[in-house]
């Protein structure tokens, strides 16, 4: 069920669902659209969840500024999960998502029981050539098509990527100047991204999962990270940067870990 938490003089969207006596929260990547816009699909995806987990998908804020960095990301996320009495969770993030959970659990400490990153970094290196400012510049000149066959084709792999192209274009073809705008300054938030001075405020146990293919954070990323928190890395091969929804055995992946001791 899609809700909606005001706090904070803002409001935040979420997806709730399962009924699990365990608290896990997701914090999705950069989107075109909403992702809550595909809550059906998500559900089914993580519908191992739901028997021991209560299952919160955070959306980005409504209405964002003009300036809207990971950091502020991160203290809305912290401030809707507050408001929604939320403690001891199984923090899981993809990508951005993965950046804004790092932000939380060092300012949180005491929040975040267990933590998976996926397909995420500690410093992410914008340049004309990367993948962020390819997006951001098709958002730029409203090519709608360009920027979701770059999107599929840079976060899955070829196999993927051929079979969903063409349905992803036309799932996107009626992209609002809003979404557009919005897509832009979420996107622009990763500039200069680094949480690298905080990483050590990092008290729960981690996880660290990635793709050697990763076109969208960089070859080496994840296990930079993992490095730097000294925890525990798994490596896919063959896959994209989103592996999380290809990867057949990731979930199991999840679980165990959420799981173990």
């Amino acid at each position: 069920m899609i809700k909606c938490v005001k706090t904070n003089g803002f409001e935040m969207e979420y997806l709730q669902f399962g009924s699990g006596q365990k608290t896990l929260v997701i914090i999705p990547g950069l989107s075109i659209k909403s992702v809550l816009l595909s809550a059906e699909s998500i559900e089914s995806a993580y519908s191992c969840f739901t028997q021991d987990y209560t299952v919160y998908l955070f959306d980005r804020k409504k209405e964002v500024d003009r300036r809207y960095k990971v950091k502020q990301m991160a203290r809305d996320t912290i401030a809707a999960i507050h408001a929604l009495g939320l403690k001891d969770i199984y923090l899981f993030g993809t990508s951005q998502g993965g950046m804004i959970c790092q932000f939380i659990a060092a300012f949180e400490p005491s929040l975040v029981k267990k933590m998976i990153l996926a397909s995420t970094t500690s410093s992410l290196k914008i340049d004309k050539g990367s993948a962020v400012t390819g997006w951001t510049d098709f958002a730029k000149k409203g090519d709608i098509s360009s920027l979701v066959s770059s999107f599929v084709d840079l976060c899955y792999s070829k196999e993927t990527a051929a079979a969903c192209r063409a349905a992803a274009v036309e799932a996107h073809k009626d992209v609002t100047p809003e979404e557009l705008k919005k897509f832009i300054v979420l996107s622009k938030g990763a500039r200069g991204f680094s949480s690298e001075r905080v990483l050590g405020r990092i008290k729960c146990p981690v996880f660290v999962i990635g793709t050697k293919a990763d076109k969208v954070v960089g070859d080496g990323a994840s296990e930079r990270l993992a490095e730097k928190l000294g925890c525990k890395l798994f490596m896919y091969e063959n896959y994209g940067h989103a592996v999380y929804d290809e990867a057949p055995d990731y979930k199991q992946r999840m679980m165990d870990f959420f799981a173990g001791e």
